[in-house]
Parts: C-alpha cells; sequence; structure tokens
C-alpha cells in the first residue's frame, strides 16, 4: 500500500525536516540540561520559546489544525501524518511548532464547538502559543476508560456553574502556562447514558481548584509539563463557559479523542523510527567478540524485525 501526498504536503515534510535538523535536535541537550540544572523543575527552559518564535516566523505553526485554513495550515489528518511523525521524533519537537497535547485537541474544540467569544478568550493565545491548557475528565473513582462514568457534577445555579470533582492524568495541568482546563463532568444525571455529560471553561486561577500533585509514569513526573491530579471544590464559573450545550460533552469528547489518538500513534512512530536509526548506528560502531554487531546474524534479525513493526504501524495509522 502507498500513500502519496500533494506538492503542499511535501513541501512542508521538507521544510519541516530541515528545522527538526537545524533547530530541534540541536537544542535538546540545551533543554533537558536547563531542567538539570534548575532549581524549579517546572520552569519551562528559555530554548522553548526561542524555537517557537522560529517556527513561527517560517510558517511553520499550528500545522495540525485540520480543516481551520484560518487558523492552520487547512491540511486534512491524513495530510498531517508525515509532519506529526518528523516532529515526534524529538520529546521537544512538536511543542516547538505549536502542535502537542493537550493544546491541539483543546483547540479543535474550541475551533469546532466554541462560542466566538471562547474562541477570542482563549483559542486566539492558544493558536499564538502564548499561553497553554489541560483536558480534565479522567477520574480516579471510577473506570474512566468509558467516559460516561464521570462523577465529576456541573450544576447551573442562576448565570453561573458549580463544579465539584477529582480529576487525574489532567495532562498539562502543571504547566506555568497553562491558564485553562477544559473539564467534563455531569449536568444531568437522569438524561440517557450519553447525554448526561457536558464540557465546560476553567480557568486554572478560579477559586476552588486546587492542583494537587503530579503523576507519575515509569518513575517519571514529566515536568515541565506533567499529568496532575486535581480537586474542583464548589468552582464557579460563568453561564457562558459551557462549550457547545448541556449534553453535548460526550460528543465533543469523541470529536477531540478520535484525531488526538492517532495525533500520539503519528508521534510516537517517529520516536521508534528515531530509535531504530540510533540502533542501527550503534550496531555499527559497537565491535564484539571480534565484529560488529551489525554482523551478527540475531541483531540484524531483530533490527529488520522492527523496521517491519514500525513500517506495520506507520501504514495503519495512516
Amino acid at each position: 500500500m502507498k500513500f502519496t501526498f500533494t506538492d503542499k504536503v511535501d513541501d512542508l515534510v521538507s521544510r519541516v525536516e530541515g528545522f527538526m535538523n537545524e533547530n530541534v535536535y540541536p537544542a535538546e541537550a540545551v533543554f533537558h540540561e536547563f531542567l538539570e540544572k534548575s532549581d524549579n523543575r517546572w520552569t519551562i527552559p528559555p530554548i522553548m520559546e526561542e524555537l517557537k518564535k522560529k517556527a513561527k516566523a517560517q510558517g511553520l505553526w499550528n500545522l495540525f489544525l485540520a480543516e481551520f485554513e484560518d487558523y492552520g495550515a487547512g491540511l486534512n489528518n491524513l495530510e498531517y501524518a508525515p509532519l506529526a511523525e518528523i516532529m515526534g521524533r524529538s520529546p521537544i519537537g512538536s511543542e516547538a511548532f505549536n502542535c502537542s497535547a493537550p493544546d491541539t485537541g483543546n483547540m479543535e474544540v474550541l475551533a469546532r464547538y466554541g462560542t466566538q467569544a471562547q474562541r477570542d478568550e482563549w483559542l486566539v493565545p492558544l493558536l499564538n502559543g502564548e499561553i497553554r491548557s489541560a483536558f480534565a475528565m479522567t477520574e480516579p473513582a471510577v473506570a474512566s476508560s468509558d467516559a460516561t462514568n464521570v462523577q465529576c457534577t456541573i450544576d447551573r445555579q442562576g448565570n453561573e456553574y458549580v463544579i465539584n470533582g477529582r480529576k487525574w492524568w489532567t495532562s498539562g495541568a502543571l504547566d506555568p502556562r497553562c491558564k485553562i482546563m477544559i473539564v467534563m463532568g455531569k449536568t444531568d444525571v437522569n438524561a440517557p447514558r450519553h447525554t448526561q455529560q457536558s464540557q465546560i471553561l476553567v480557568p486554572v486561577d478560579t477559586k476552588g481548584v486546587t492542583l494537587l500533585r503530579p503523576l507519575n509514569v515509569f518513575g517519571s513526573d514529566d515536568a515541565p509539563h506533567g499529568h496532575a491530579e486535581v480537586l474542583l471544590e464548589n468552582v464557579r464559573v460563568p453561564a457562558s463557559n459551557i462549550i457547545g450545550g448541556e449534553g453535548e460533552g460526550f460528543a465533543i469528547a469523541q470529536g477531540r479523542l478520535g484525531p488526538g489518538r492517532i495525533h500520539h500513534c503519528m508521534r510516537l512512530i517517529g520516536c521508534a523510527q528515531r530509535a531504530l536509526e540510533l540502533m542501527c548506528k550503534r550496531a555499527e560502531n559497537r565491535v564484539a567478540f571480534g565484529k560488529k554487531l551489525s554482523d551478527q546474524g540475531s541483531v540484524r534479525e531483530d533490527i529488520a524485525k522492527s523496521a517491519c513493526e514500525i513500517e506495520q504501524a506507520r501504514l495503519l495509522t495512516l
């Protein structure tokens, strides 16, 4: 199976590859060295803002935003795939192009379902890379792989909504630039199962919002991005902060997470491809038992198997 892309996509692929080679890969050591030496690991290395400024100046910005040419490159999800793969080759690659989660999904939600006022207040600064955001859906007390199980409540009281609940794995909430969360909860427990939920905008500095702790994945807290446990206690926001309308939260979540999960596949294929290339380089340079590792049959077999598995994943994603 062979996928072909337009001249526009091919040009962007070339430009993104060039930017990665010239700017992103050399910045990786600078980025991580800053975090290692910093007294506060939840501080953004200045090199990231420098990368973002350069990418924006070259027009390599918001490439993910499918079908919204006024905001991004006007690419569909398939056209974005090779670009996301290239960005995913570096842990800091996607953010340099303003194409990192959870902002990508949150921007898509605001672009597709938000009001003009919500877009003006939150989407524009996100598109400009001036702030970051978080997505709060998963909860510790329920099996959140089924999002209809969420127990966080969003109660209408006059011109406000009052929100109560506990969330975790809230990606991005600990980033010092994070200003807004999209919170999913229930507005009507008596409605049909898939129309009980709604999504609402909650500024992180709202009274009653407490960032309890960063959560670890394989021993890493993923600073300075992080995945937080968040407590929401009698959090009051204007009724105008509801996204779409009451009962639309589950459908919006599917519209957000469908493309977003595939974006993660795209990025991780790039990460795997780079790891394979490093493995090949190591096999060529390392000598053991009188010959290079690349001359060992078992090593060659493992490399070939990995190459096949990565290409399989790439084709399945496309």
